[in-house]
C-alpha cells in the first residue's frame, strides 16, 4: 500500500522549540560522524568541518533589520558542514528521500533529522563526492519545504578528487537565529556537549573543527579544556531493560551545575540538574587533581525506542500509575536508578561536603534555631546533608518542612492510638504508645525552644531600635510600640502570640482586655464617652497608651497603663500634654470615672478604687529626670529607672528607661537562653 507524503504538513507537525535552534546543525554534525564511520575511517582519519556563515547588517533583508542590538558579526545566516565520509551514494540518497527511513536504524537514526533542517533554515544545498562502485561520482541537489528534494543526476569527477560531502544550511530563520548562541566559542561548547558521548566512548570521535571569519576552534581542544579525567562506564538493569551510564568529570569552569544527560541514538536529548538530589552533591567537588562538575550520560535501547521524533524529549510518563507500577517504566524510575548509581560512583568525593553540611546544620541549630534540636534525631540522616553554603532562610525553611512532617505524622499516630486496632496485642499497643509519647515530648520541647528563640529575636530588635541610627537620629516610638503590641488593635483582633508584653512585665500577658492605640470611647471596658482630649491628640497615634484591664473576680481588678516615648526625647514638662507621668495618670483617672466593667460587660463595683499601675517607657533625659523628682519618685538601685506610689490616684508608677527594659528582660530570660546556648549580649 502506498501513501502520499505532504512535506509541508509534516513540517507543520514537527516540533522544534525556539531554544533548540542549533539542534539541526548538531544533527548534521552527528550525521557526518556516522558517515565517517560508515566509510570505515578511524577517528584520526575522519575530518569534519563546520563553517559559520555570517552576513553584514547591510546585507540582511528589510524585515531582518528590525531586530535591534545585533552587531554585524552576530548575523549568522547559515552553516556549512563538510566531511570526508561515505557520502550520498544511491542507498543514502534513497534513504534521504524517504521520510521515517529505517536506514541506519542500528545507529539510532529516525529518518526525520532533515525535517529539523527545514524548520530552522529556509533551504538546504547538498553536494557530495562519493564512491559509486569502483569510480568516484559527484551529485548536487537542494532540499526545501516547497519543492522537497530537487535532484541533479550524478556526474563523473576527477578520480583524484577527495571524497567530500557538504551540507549547506542556509537562511537561518530569524526566531531561531535570535535565540541561538552567537559566538563560535559558545557554539563549539554547545556542539561538544551535544556530541560528548562520541568523544568519551571507546575509540573517540572524528576530528571536528569550527571555522568563523578566520577563527578556528577544534572540538578536541574543547575536550581537553573541559574534561577533568577520563570517563567511566557503568551498566545496570531496570524492569527488564538495560541501561548504560557514562560518568564524566568536567572542569569546574565548563558547566554551571551537576547534570543527568538522557541520550537517545547517541545524541543528547534531555538534561536535568541533580545538584542537591544526591547527598553532598553541592557546588564544588574535587578529587586529587582538582575541582570538577559531574555529568552522567544515560543511554538505552528503551530511550532510543521512546524518544520523540524531533529528539527534544521522550514519550515516557513522568511517574507510573499504581496499577502498573511493577511493569511500566517511568522517567522517575530511571532517574532514581541513575541517581543511586551516581551517588555510589561519587561517594568518595562527597565525604567533605557531607561533613560540612552536617556542621552547617549543627551551627545553625545551636546558635540561631534551637527549636529544631529535639527533632534532629527524627529527620532522616540523608536530609541533613545540606549545601554547606545554604542561607539561614533556606535552611530554616528546610528544617521547618521536616518539623511539619513529623507533626503531621504525630497527629495521624494520635488518632491511631486513640482507636487501637483489635488485632494489636497489649505489648504492641504499649510500644506504639511509648513511641507516640516520646515524639510528642520532642515536639513540645521544640515548641518551647521556638518560644524562647522568639524572645531572643524580639530583644535583639528592641536593642537595635533604641540605638542611634546611621543618620544620627532615633527611631520613632511607633516602632517600639508595634514591637510590644500592634497599634490600632485590641485583644479581639490580635492573638496573644503577636504581643510581647513580657518585655515590661510577665503579668501583663494575663488580662481580661487589651487595647493598643484606641480611643477611650471605643473600649468596651469603660463607659467613658470621651474621645481624646486635645492634649492627648497632640501626641499622635504613637503617643497613645496601651490600656490593660486585668480581671480576676470582681471586685478584684487592676488597670495598667503603658506610655511609650521616643528614645532620647527631651521635652518633658509640667502638664498632661508634656508630662508622660501625668498622661498615664490622666488615662487611669478617665477610665475609672467611666465606671469600669469587664470585657463581657459585667460591672466592677467601686471602680474609683481599682488599683492602677502606670509604666512609662522612655530614656532618662534631663527633662524626664526633673519630672521624676517633681513626682517624688525613688530611683532604682541600678540608676536606670524610678518608681513610687501616687496616693491621690491610688496608683503605682514606674518609669523604665529603655536600657533597664532590655537589661531586665534579658536577665529574666537568661536561664532559658543559656539552656539553649543563645547569647544574651
Amino acid at each position: 500500500m502506498s501513501m502520499d507524503t505532504n512535506l509541508k504538513g509534516r513540517l507543520r507537525n514537527t516540533s522544534l522549540p525556539k531554544s533548540h535552534g542549533l539542534l539541526p546543525l548538531f544533527e548534521a554534525v552527528v550525521n557526518s560522524i556516522h558517515s565517517v564511520e560508515e566509510a570505515g575511517l578511524s577517528p584520526d582519519d575522519g575530518k569534519i568541518t563546520v563553517e559559520i556563515i555570517r552576513r553584514s547588517q547591510g546585507q540582511l533583508g528589510l524585515d531582518e533589520k528590525k531586530s535591534p542590538g545585533r552587531e554585524a558579526l552576530e548575523n549568522i545566516v547559515g552553516f556549512k558542514v563538510t566531511d570526508n565520509g561515505i557520502g550520498f551514494n544511491d542507498d543514502n540518497l534513497q534513504s534521504f528521500q524517504t521520510l521515517d527511513s529505517d536506514h541506519k536504524a542500528d545507529k539510532g537514526c529516525r529518518g526525520v533529522g532533515r525535517l529539523l533542517w527545514l524548520k530552522a533554515f529556509k533551504r538546504v544545498s547538498i553536494s557530495s563526492v562519493y564512491n559509486d562502485e569502483e569510480n568516484l561520482k559527484s551529485r548536487k541537489f537542494s532540499f526545501s519545504s516547497t519543492r522537497g528534494v530537487s535532484l541533479v543526476d550524478k556526474e563523473d569527477v576527477d578520480q583524484e578528487s577527495p571524497k567530500k560531502t557538504c551540507i549547506h544550511l542556509d537562511g537561518f530563520v530569524e526566531k531561531y537565529r535570535d535565540a541561538a548562541s552567537k559566538t563560535a566559542e559558545t557554539i563549539g561548547s554547545n556542539m561538544f556537549e551535544h556530541c560528548l558521548w562520541y568523544f568519551v566512548r571507546v575509540g573517540g570521535a572524528s576530528t571536528i573543527t569550527i571555522f568563523d571569519n578566520g577563527e578556528e576552534i577544534s572540538l578536541d581542544d574543547i575536550y581537553d579544556e573541559h574534561m577533568h579525567t577520563s570517563a567511566e562506564s557503568d551498566d545496570f538493569d531496570l524492569k527488564g531493560q538495560s541501561f548504560n551510564i557514562t560518568h564524566v568529570k568536567l572542569r569546574m569552569h565548563s558547566a554551571q551545575s551537576h547534570l543527568i544527560a538522557f541520550c537517545a541514538a547517541n545524541r543528547l536529548v534531555k538534561e536535568e540538574a541533580i545538584t542537591g538530589k544526591i547527598p553532598g552533591l553541592y557546588g564544588k567537588i574535587k578529587d586529587d587533581t582538582g575541582e570538577f562538575v559531574y555529568v552522567c550520560y544515560v543511554c538505552s535501547e528503551f530511550l532510543d525506542e521512546n524518544v520523540r521524533s524531533e529528539r527534544t524529549g521522550f514519550d515516557i510518563t513522568e511517574e507510573e500509575g499504581v496499577l502498573f507500577a511493577d511493569s511500566e517504566m517511568s522517567l522517575k524510575d530511571i532517574r532514581d536508578a541513575v541517581i543511586e548509581r551516581a551517588s555510589t560512583h561519587l561517594s568518595d568525593y562527597l565525604t567533605e561536603n557531607k561533613q560540612r553540611g552536617l556542621e552547617r546544620v549543627e551551627k545553625f541549630v545551636s546558635h540561631k534555631a534551637p527549636r529544631y534540636r529535639p527533632i534532629l534525631s527524627r529527620i532522616p540522616g540523608a536530609d541533613l546533608l545540606v549545601d554547606p553554603n545554604i542561607s539561614d532562610k533556606q535552611l530554616d525553611l528546610t528544617l521547618h518542612k521536616h518539623l511539619s512532617k513529623i507533626e503531621a505524622k504525630l497527629l495521624t499516630e494520635g488518632h491511631e492510638i486513640m482507636n487501637p486496632v483489635i488485632s494489636d496485642d497489649l505489648e504492641t499497643y504499649k510500644k506504639k504508645l511509648l513511641e507516640y509519647l516520646k515524639t510528642a515530648e520532642d515536639i513540645k520541647k521544640s515548641d518551647l525552644a521556638n518560644y524562647v528563640s522568639h524572645r531572643k529575636v524580639v530583644l535583639d530588635l528592641l536593642t537595635k531600635a533604641i540605638e542611634k541610627q546611621p543618620d544620627g537620629s532615633y527611631v520613632r516610638e511607633d516602632l517600639i510600640h508595634n514591637l510590644i503590641m500592634p497599634m490600632g488593635n485590641d485583644s479581639d483582633d490580635v492573638l496573644p502570640e503577636s504581643c510581647n508584653l513580657w518585655l515590661i512585665d510577665e503579668r501583663l500577658a494575663f488580662h481580661d482586655y487589651l487595647a493598643s492605640d484606641k480611643t477611650l470611647r471605643s473600649m468596651p471596658i469603660t463607659g467613658n464617652e470621651e474621645t481624646k482630649e486635645p492634649d492627648l491628640l497632640t501626641l499622635n497615634l504613637f503617643d497613645n497608651p496601651i490600656l490593660i484591664a486585668e480581671e480576676q473576680q470582681p471586685p478584684l481588678a487592676a488597670i495598667e497603663v503603658v506610655e511609650i516615648k521616643r528614645p532620647l526625647r527631651n521635652d518633658a514638662a509640667e502638664g498632661e500634654e508634656k508630662d508622660p507621668i501625668e498622661q498615664a495618670l490622666g488615662y487611669l483617672d478617665r477610665v475609672r470615672k467611666g465606671r469600669v466593667q469587664t470585657a463581657k460587660g459585667r460591672p466592677i463595683p467601686n471602680a474609683e478604687t481599682i488599683p492602677g499601675y502606670c509604666y512609662i517607657l522612655c530614656d532618662l533625659t534631663s527633662s524626664m529626670l526633673r519630672r521624676c523628682k517633681m513626682h517624688d519618685l525613688t530611683q532604682t538601685s541600678d540608676g536606670l529607672g524610678y518608681f513610687g506610689y501616687k496616693d491621690g490616684f491610688k496608683s503605682y508608677v514606674e518609669v523604665i528607661s529603655f536600657d533597664r527594659l532590655v537589661n531586665a528582660a534579658k536577665q529574666r530570660n537568661r536561664a532559658f537562653f543559656d539552656k539553649l546556648g543563645l547569647p544574651t549580649s
